[in-house]
């Protein structure tokens, strides 16, 4: 089972992609890595079912407190940790929250990026370490041309966009200035049922289970003609690890190459059970960004030539994913309620 005894580091693990990265590396042999912030609650859910004994086993998971916002913490933890691979995907990445918090988000997703770069420069004088940053369609914005490739020029719209830009040029140019093994995998939106649930696929499957069971009835969403190419996060971190596998670091597109509105999203999921999302969705204003990005559409065809690499899951596969553990949710916390309104 085992190809590798290779070390890796994940920023944002406990994120949707950095625990099926994690998951996906632990069954390849790695030893796995990664940094989570501390807080006053814990946070480790979608990572729980991956722990194990390392006496039992020769790959294992261990966490390690950090914050890309702290230089100092991030430098040390890569020097002492010195793996062969680090994969960048912690950021503040919701869209809209960038716009309320601007300065934060640069600071943890442009600036957090530098600060890991410049450690693994440091690390990279005595052994060779191989870097994935996280970059993302939302750089596109106000797109140029369709589909978006890896040549296509970047306009984004939102602090989060502009963020990403700004990280992914420095891998670029850390790539070129000094030599390192420093790949950009622009991936368009990906999603699953660990997505975050502020997240409009996973706000929608999350709402329509609970409107199925009663729980609550209305959704309210922003634009819901926003066009997106939606894929599986569980595909695409497999992508990640490709990309830092080949003889020569470079950047890829990773999509499905296909696009669907957000009122797509809606009409499968409510249909997978049996509703009509007219009846329960409204729109909110407060949802709505200050610059919209209205179609996105990606280019698959470097990643498929040059990696092996294609999408496995269909949007309709993806819906019906999320539906299916959303419901399974749904109808556990309605067990909950009644259990509850019985013994009162």
């Amino acid at each position: 089972m085992a190809q590798s005894s290779r070390v890796a580091l994940i920023t944002g693990i406990t994120g949707q992609d950095g625990s099926y990265l994690a998951e996906f590396l632990l069954e390849k042999g790695y030893d796995v890595h990664g940094i989570v912030r501390r807080a006053s609650t814990f946070n480790t859910e979608r990572l729980d079912h991956l722990y194990q004994d390392p006496h039992q086993s020769d790959c294992h998971l261990i966490l390690h407190y950090g914050d890309l916002a702290d230089g100092n913490c991030i430098a040390q933890l890569v020097h002492e940790i010195a793996p062969d691979e680090i994969y960048n995907l912690g950021a503040q990445s919701h869209v809209r929250v960038s716009f309320d918090q601007p300065l934060y988000t640069v600071d943890v997703v442009a600036t957090g990026a530098l600060r890991l770069l410049e450690a693994v420069r440091q690390l990279s004088r005595r052994k060779d370490v191989r870097f994935y940053q996280a970059s993302s369609s939302e750089m596109y914005g106000k797109v140029h041309e369709v589909p978006q490739s890896e040549t296509t020029p970047f306009h984004p719209r939102s602090p989060y966009a502009c963020a990403k830009v700004f990280a992914h040029y420095q891998t670029v140019n850390y790539r070129e200035a000094y030599g390192m093994y420093a790949c950009n995998g622009i991936l368009f939106n990906h999603e699953s049922p660990r997505r975050g649930e502020t997240f409009v696929t996973r706000k929608i499957t999350r709402a329509a289970t609970r409107i199925r069971e009663g729980l609550q009835d209305k959704l309210y969403l922003g634009n819901v003609d926003a066009k997106r190419d939606w894929g599986y996060a569980k595909d695409y971190v497999e992508a990640m690890w490709l990309m830092l596998q080949q003889d020569e670091p470079q950047d890829y597109v990773v999509a499905t190459g296909e696009t669907h509105s957000v009122r797509e999203f809606l009409e499968l999921s409510f249909a997978a059970l049996e509703l009509n999302w007219q009846d329960h969705v409204e729109t909110d204003s407060r949802y709505l960004r200050p610059s919209e990005v209205d179609l996105l559409l990606g280019d698959p065809s470097k990643a498929k030539a040059g990696l092996g690499w294609e999408p496995r899951t269909s949007f309709a596969e993806l819906v019906q994913l999320m539906v299916d553990a959303d419901w399974t949710l749904a109808r556990e916390e309605k067990a909950v309620a009644l259990h509850r309104a019985s013994v009162a």
